[in-house]
Parts: C-alpha cells; sequence; structure tokens
C-alpha cells in the first residue's frame, strides 16, 4: 500500500469475480497496487443484485474459481445454482482466505481517469475528489454493472417506492399484500416475477418483448454429492474448456438430419429436464446454427409454454415471434410460466397497450391505469461498454473513449483499446466476457494481462499501446464472426443493439466476441508466444 504522493504501480477498478482475482495475481507478485470499487464491499454483480429469486443460472461448481486446488476442496456448494447470499459469501471467503481486503477501498466511486503522457501514468480521481496516481490501470467492471431505466413520464412524481433490481434496497423491502408492478420480462424480471408471485397482493408485469426460457430445475447438492463432483473437478473443467461458452454442456455429436421427427421429440423432452442450459447447449448443432432446425426447436419451446401457462391469450403473448430459441441470452426460470396461472397477476402487453405515464398512483397505459404501491425496473443494463462509459477516460491528447466508441467498439483483443495506454480490461468489451460463462472467461483474461505485466516490467517498459494493425485485425474477426452468427439481425445486447444509432450507421455494435472461448484462448495465447508483436512498448 502506498500514500497518495506515490504511484502505484497498478490500480483495479472493481471487486466483483474478475476483480477479486486480478488483486489476487498483484498481490503474489508483491506489487504496489490499489483497488477500487463503488460498493462498501466484495461482490460485484452479487453485491448489487439483491433481489428476491437472484441466482446462478451456470452451474455452481463451474462458476467459482479454478485457480486453487485448495480452494476448490474447502468450499462446498449448497445448491446446483447457488443463490445470491451465498454467492456473495463465497467471493468474501476468497478475498479472506487470500488476505485481499488490504489492498481495497470500499465506497470508492471512480469519477475519471487521466493519461499524462509526460511521465506515463494515470491519474485516478473519485467523485470524493481524492486522486491517485498509477502506472498502469487495470479495469474489471463486469459486463451487466450499469444498469438502464428508461426514460418514463412523470416516474419522478410517484408516491411509492420505485427502484431498479441492480438497486435493491438494503433494508427489507415489503412485498406482502402489495400491489407491485413490475416493468421488464428478460432474466432478472424472470427471475423476480417467478419469486414474488405467490408474496405479493397484486402483480402487474408489464412486458415489450417476450423471452424464451426455460426450466432452471435446480436442486440441492448433498454432502455426499458434493465429495463427488469434487473428486470430478478436473472432468468438469475440462469439458468447460471444450465448451463454446464455457458451461459443463457439450453440443450432440449425431446430426439433426440423421434422426426423426420421434427421436428428436424423445431427446428434447430428456434435455428439457437436465439442469441449466442443457437444451440450447447439449442439443444438435444445427438448432443452434440452421434456421429450420431453430424454428422446429422454438415451436417445441412454445408447446411446452402452451402446457404450462393455462390461458392461451397469455400463452402466446409470452411466446416470442420476434427471434428464435437462444438467439437472445436465454433466461433460465423456475415456476415462472406458472405465476400467470394466478388471479393476482396480470399481464400488460406492450405492444398493444404501451405505457403512457407514471403518475403519484402508479402506471398509466394507453387503455387502463394500474393502481400500484411499488414498481420495479427489470430493464436490463448498458450492456458490456456501460460501466467504461460511465467513467470519464481520457487517454493520448485529452481523447474520451466513449467518443472513440460513439459509433462503434474498438478493442485490441478485448484488453485494450488503442489511445489508450497502459489501460488494460479483464472482461472489456470484445472479448468473450458477454457471451461466455462469466468466471471462465474473466480468468483466462486475468491470467492474460497479469502475464503481459510480467512482461512489460521485465523488459522495464513504461507505455504499452496496441498496434492500430493489432485493432483492426481484432476488429474484423470480431465483426467477421459476429455477421455468420444466427441472431446477427436480433434487437438485443449480444448484438449491441442501439434504437438511437444516428442516422446513416448501424443499430447493430461489434461489442462481443462470438468464436468462441477455446478460439478466443488460441488468440490470447499466440499474443504471448508472439512476444505480443501487435502491442507498442517502449
Amino acid at each position: 500500500m502506498s500514500d497518495h504522493n506515490k504511484p502505484y504501480d497498478a490500480i483495479v477498478v472493481g471487486a466483483g469475480v474478475a476483480g477479486i482475482y486480478q488483486a489476487k495475481m498483484l498481490s503474489d507478485r508483491g506489487l504496489n497496487f490499489l483497488a477500487l470499487d463503488t460498493n462498501a464491499d466484495f461482490g460485484g454483480t452479487w453485491f448489487k443484485n439483491r433481489y428476491p429469486g437472484c441466482r446462478f443460472d451456470s452451474e455452481s461448481y463451474t462458476y467459482g474459481y479454478k485457480f486453487s486446488r485448495e480452494l476448490l476442496n474447502e468450499w462446498d456448494w449448497k445448491e446446483h445454482f447457488s443463490p445470491q447470499p451465498e454467492n456473495l459469501k463465497y467471493l468474501n471467503f476468497v478475498a479472506d482466505k487470500f488476505d485481499l481486503r488490504q489492498y481495497f477501498r470500499f465506497n470508492s466511486r471512480v469519477q475519471s481517469m487521466v493519461w499524462r503522457e509526460d511521465d506515463r501514468f494515470w491519474d485516478v480521481t473519485l467523485t470524493t475528489g481524492e486522486s491517485y496516481r498509477t502506472r498502469f490501470v487495470i479495469t474489471c467492471l463486469g459486463v451487466l454493472s450499469e444498469a438502464f431505466v428508461p426514460a418514463i413520464k412523470g416516474a419522478e412524481t410517484f408516491g411509492g417506492l420505485a427502484f431498479h433490481t441492480y438497486d435493491w434496497p438494503d433494508d427489507p423491502v415489503q412485498l406482502e399484500g402489495q400491489k407491485v408492478g413490475v416493468i421488464g420480462t428478460g432474466a432478472t424480471g424472470i427471475q423476480i416475477i417467478a419469486e414474488i408471485a405467490d408474496t405479493v397482493g397484486e402483480l402487474t408485469v408489464f412486458q415489450r418483448n417476450p423471452n424464451w426460457s426455460v426450466p432452471l430445475n435446480n436442486a440441492p447438492i448433498s454432502p455426499d454429492e458434493m465429495d463427488d463432483i469434487r473428486s470430478r473437478y478436473d472432468e468438469i473443467f475440462e469439458i468447460c474448456n471444450q465448451s463454446q461458452g464455457g458451461f459443463c454442456h457439450l453440443p450432440l455429436r449425431r446430426e439433426f438430419a440423421d434422426t426423426t421427427p420421434q427421436e428428436r421429440l424423445a431427446f428434447w423432452d430428456e434435455l428439457y429436464e437436465r439442469r441449466g442450459f442443457a437444451l440450447l447447449l447439449a442439443n444438435y448443432r444445427e438448432t443452434f446454427l440452421e434456421e429450420g432446425a431453430n424454428r422446429q426447436l422454438s415451436e417445441y419451446v412454445a408447446q411446452r409454454i402452451r402446457q404450462r401457462v393455462n390461458d392461451p391469450k397469455v400463452a402466446e403473448t409470452l411466446i416470442p415471434k420476434d427471434h428464435g430459441f437462444g438467439m437472445r441470452r436465454l433466461p433460465l426460470e423456475t415456476r415462472y410460466f406458472e405465476a400467470y396461472n394466478r388471479p393476482n397477476v396480470t399481464l400488460v402487453d406492450l405492444n398493444h397497450d404501451p405505457i403512457n405515464s407514471i403518475d403519484s398512483a402508479g402506471i398509466q397505459t394507453a387503455a387502463n391505469h394500474y393502481d400500484l404501491d411499488l414498481i420495479i425496473y427489470a430493464t436490463g443494463f448498458e450492456a458490456t461498454t456501460g460501466a467504461l462509459n460511465a467513467i470519464d477516460i481520457k487517454g493520448v491528447d485529452g481523447h474520451a473513449l466513449k467518443d472513440k466508441w460513439r459509433d462503434d467498439t474498438s478493442t485490441y483483443l478485448g484488453t485494450m483499446s488503442r489511445g489508450f495506454p497502459n489501460m488494460m480490461m479483464v472482461g472489456g468489451p470484445q472479448s468473450v466476457s458477454g457471451s461466455t460463462n462469466y468466471p471462465q472467461a474473466i480468468e483466462t483474461g486475468v491470467e492474460w494481462v497479469t502475464a503481459l505485466l510480467d512482461y512489460v516490467m521485465e523488459g522495464n517498459h513504461t507505455r504499452v499501446e496496441a498496434s492500430q494493425d493489432g485493432e483492426d485485425f481484432w476488429n474484423a474477426e470480431v465483426a467477421h464472426k459476429q455477421d455468420h452468427m444466427p441472431f446477427r439481425k436480433v434487437r438485443s445486447w449480444f448484438t449491441g443493439y442501439n434504437p438511437n444509432a444516428a442516422e446513416g450507421k448501424s443499430p447493430f455494435r461489434y461489442n462481443n466476441y462470438w468464436g468462441g472461448v477455446p478460439k478466443y484462448r488460441k488468440f490470447l495465447q499466440r499474443a504471448a508466444d508472439s512476444d505480443y508483436d501487435q502491442i507498442e512498448m517502449s
């Protein structure tokens, strides 16, 4: 640790899954570093997302860190898909086990980062006015950490409680007997709606775009089962390494065309009852890559929804018509569709009855007024780039990062952006962090960034910056992969869709790398093996 007058070797921004591991790697090297986070403690997304029903949709034992065998042996997962309180407990356990708390300063929101070319340092300033100087900055900000709240006329006049799920209050929220409105039916909305439907007095769901969703099929993990999982960690992680998305599911090797409709139906029934993303990831490859096969799978899932929802009109409203199964981020659910069979739950289709305004008593749509005590915004995030754009980052010649990325994102391997020397990103835009099982991606990212720092320091370099050729190469690779994805024209954060794109500009952005984890690792390894020949060092 150092005082404000002595520059740090590095400052880490973020205290979630990525920030904790990055701090561990820097502490192992004895570097003089500081880690900053807006929140009051460790956890990142698992500190902020405290809403009812919040939990993993990756199998717990694939979400946890794998860098330490001792850690794997010591921690017991209690459920196949661990809930938020347990996840937060786990991250604190890791941080304390490796004595990392000493490096972190919480309640420290970074307001600006300014590059000083004359002495090759970053000046990092907090909203409190405190400032620090550092040779390197490593951002560990997560993919979904800048909440999006739509601008609705009169929202500020509402007389009850209203908040985004990401800002769920620390104090208990009274739900029993309340008239609650939930805006949004993405992954978060689906979790919270299913969890609170039988608790609240009345629940009104305001849905703009329905999402495909299949059962999570969660269950407790017994001590014997945990012992078995622990004995198979190497096998589990090898499957994750082979998987395009870093999950413990691999696609079926048999071809779609070689099976009969009856065989497919029986297989899909089996996958529907399996845990997690099995129906998406352990399926025939063609159900994701080919339109005809995807259409058949989508109709299968639609029929499952119709079987679970009593009112045929409600069921059809809950079935997506604008994209096929798996073409957007797939939420997983527990009794979500059954919630709409309850007499206290009302579904409002905003495509036919849009929200006009909010007043002191509730929400006014084009056709109706809904009296509410509480409004919950499950409206998603400024995905991938939002958290970085929320910081005033100025690089070479005072150019702002958000200006560089105004029309489209541009990086080298999702780890650096030209014009912003000595700034590394873990889980940054155009990496695989937005397209995979996040912890699997960030361990790769942390280890690569740390190896780069080792190389830079061993060479006594004080300035590192992605070359223009390197960045052009990576942008072309990212664009090529996304342009060949079956969901390339789907309006989703997967495709970086921006409805407010400037005239003449594509509404789609290249924010995520869709080549898969194994291929991405090869690119990272190739960069290291070439002595980082697409990074300028001096």
